[in-house]
């Protein structure tokens, strides 16, 4: 019952939540939730030193649920070294986001329902990390698709907030279609879902191939490619990206709780979930650290010229998405989990202080709108700043650690991918500083932007807002340092186990400690680059932005309308659909079906009571007349001989 109630005192909580809010029960509503997710990260503290650092993987089977000749896919809880570190990051990032909502959510009328929302998208992300097959993996996967498009749509008044959740969640099925013809494959070839077997055998279908409409290609490359594409649509990388910014119209802690720690880490999840499988198929690593690597440039691009400040952190996320990809890519696993782990701090940690500055700004979203405040928000000046400094990988500070493994490990692949992996690496860590800073400035410094009026109610946030943000800031501080030797150090065949595989020959992560130091030095230089830069844009000579957008206007356009991605996709995919639909509607459904149909048999019923009714005309000589045609055709057809 122990590690049963880690994965269901959330979905009780949503429940119970979900109940109270209909009765307009709020306050019990967000108690009951809190202490769901609450006590859910406690028992996964305990599993955490039971599994991760006792070396004790186990599996709890909770029930038999799906059986069909020889399929077999029984509900049955996984937990392994893989498995306690997502529970710490879920229900840590979770527990702290439940607190926030209590004082960011508090005037909203519907606030319960939204903390039973909160709830249940955590259960559906536990239950993706504990699957023990692809089915209940896909389960959870799912599960986190509906919870992320009822948080994202939550104010469904706002028309621009239900656009865009049903932009992510019909972005996310592209993916996830993707995704399911994997697990179909796998079963297909394999005969199985369960993981175990999965892992047993993958070995031995290196030489198996699949034909596909008169293609042949190698099956197991077939099969991660597609899992890649399933994570892809998850972790928003390049190509199933264009959800992730507009999903920032839900609520901020929406925006930490997802795109911080949780649902779009789930495809990096999924592939160091998949490895013993996925390190088989060379050519499917390749793709993954080559997608990795333009995800985390492009994204950077675009993040150094957005205004919106929840936008500018959401591209940072999709950038940081794309490292841990890359990472995965050339087989370095391990550093790719570490940087998730850091990650979900300092991330969490910014998009709660962004919340926290547009709180204090009266709701005010727009970078062109704030400055000067940082005397009066105090503490989350201070939070804002551990967080950029952790997401910019300053010495010391949880991101130095896991990112510089990563550059580190993309160099030491020694592969072409793994070198172009590594420069755009080094490029986005010098635009990732840059942005980072010019955020700090533009919201924080300078002359104040905002109306008097706005000024005058600027104030720090209340504690119940604030004091979530300190655990959080001391994982963006410590998590580095404390993890680094059981993730990526000495200790990590022993803290791993059988969590992940690396095939023997697939030494980027161990070659990465002995690098030549200029590449452990650059990551460090660009960064610090990157901040001297946003000084000297944004306060030495703060014209200096304006004159390079005019002088580069072109390429200024290209990165600010987000490589124009939305467009395209819009020219090649919706306008197409919609004109189809268009035809299909007016020319199918009303021109054939309801022409021909209700429309037509309706229409005939109405012309032909029309003509009777104008039989009714009232005048006796009318009927009379009527009456005597009648007699003379009944007459004649009397006597013509047909009547008798």
């Amino acid at each position: 019952m122990f590690y049963h109630a880690i994965v269901f005192l959330p979905l009780l909580g949503a429940i119970i939540a979900g109940i109270a809010s209909l009765r307009q029960h709020h306050n019990i509503a967000t108690l009951v939730s809190i202490a769901g997710v609450c006590l859910s990260l406690v028992l996964s503290c305990f599993a955490f030193v039971e599994i991760a650092l006792g070396g004790q993987a186990l599996t709890v089977e909770v029930a038999r649920w799906i059986g069909s000749g020889d399929f077999q896919a029984h509900w049955t809880l996984r937990f392994d070294t893989l498995t306690a570190v997502m529970l710490i990051v879920v229900t840590g990032v979770s527990s702290c986001v439940h607190i926030y909502s209590v004082g960011y959510m508090s005037h909203d009328k519907a606030r319960g329902r939204f903390m039973a929302y909160l709830s249940l998208f955590t259960f559906a992300m536990l239950m993706l990390v504990t699957a023990d097959n692809l089915v209940q993996l896909f389960f959870g996967w799912e599960g986190v698709g509906v919870a992320s498009y009822l948080l994202i749509g939550f104010w469904y008044h706002k028309e621009s907030a239900h656009t865009a959740a049903m932009k992510a969640f019909v972005v996310n099925r592209v993916g996830d279609f993707g995704f399911a013809l994997g697990i179909i494959s796998i079963f297909a070839l394999m005969g199985s879902v369960q993981f175990s077997d999965i892992f047993a055998n993958a070995s031995t279908y290196q030489s198996h191939v699949i034909t596909v409409f008169g293609l042949s290609m190698p099956a197991l490359e077939l099969v991660s490619i597609l899992l890649f594409i399933g994570a892809m649509g998850k972790s928003a990388q390049l190509g199933l990206h264009t959800w992730l910014p507009d999903a920032m119209e839900g609520p901020t802690p929406v925006s930490a709780l997802i795109h911080a720690a949780t649902m779009v880490t789930a495809g990096v999840f999924l592939v160091c979930r998949m490895s013993p499988v996925i390190e088989y198929a060379p050519l499917a690593l390749d793709i993954i650290t080559i997608v990795g690597a333009l995800t985390a440039i492009f994204a950077a691009t675009v993040g150094m010229t957005q205004f919106d400040i929840k936008r500018v952190i959401a591209y940072s996320t999709c950038s940081q998405l794309g490292y841990m990809f890359f990472a995965a890519g050339v087989s370095a696993y391990p550093a790719a989990m570490f940087h998730l782990t850091t990650h979900a701090f300092f991330k969490a940690l910014l998009f709660l202080g962004a919340g926290s500055v547009i709180h204090a700004l009266s709701d005010e979203q727009d970078l062109r709108n704030m400055g000067g405040i940082w005397r009066k928000v105090p503490v989350t000046y201070a939070m804002m700043w551990i967080g950029s400094l952790a997401l910019a990988g300053f010495p010391f500070f949880a991101g130095f650690y896991s990112k510089d493994m990563i550059l580190e490990a993309a160099y030491a692949a020694h592969s072409g991918p793994g070198m172009l992996a590594f420069w755009l690496g080094c490029a986005a860590a010098l635009l990732t500083a840059f942005y980072s800073w010019r955020l700090l400035i533009l919201a924080f410094h300078g002359t104040p932007r905002a109306s008097a009026k706005v000024m005058s109610h600027v104030h720090e946030s209340p504690n119940v807002m604030t004091l979530p943000l300190v655990p959080l800031a001391l994982g963006a501080i410590f998590s580095g340092w404390l993890g680094y030797e059981l993730f990526v150090g000495q200790d990590m065949a022993a803290f791993w186990g059988d969590a992940i595989f690396i095939l023997p020959g697939h030494d980027a992560l161990a070659n990465a400690h002995h690098v030549p130091t200029w590449v452990k030095l650059l990551p460090i230089i660009l960064a610090a680059s990157g901040v001297i830069l946003a000084v000297v844009a944004y306060i030495v000579i703060p014209s200096l932005p304006a004159r390079i957008a005019t002088m580069f206007a072109p390429l200024y356009r290209f990165f600010f309308n987000k490589w124009y991605f939305d467009e395209l996709y819009d020219r090649i995919f919706v306008a197409p659909s919609v004109a189809v639909g268009q035809m299909l509607w007016q020319r199918g459904d009303k021109g054939v079906i309801d022409y021909y149909g209700p429309d037509g048999l309706s229409g005939f019923v109405k012309r032909s009571s029309g003509m009777l009714t104008k039989l009714q005309s009232g005048y006796v000589y009318h009927y009379a007349f009527a009456m005597m045609i009648g007699v003379v055709v009944l007459l004649s057809w009397y006597f013509s001989g047909f009547g008798r």
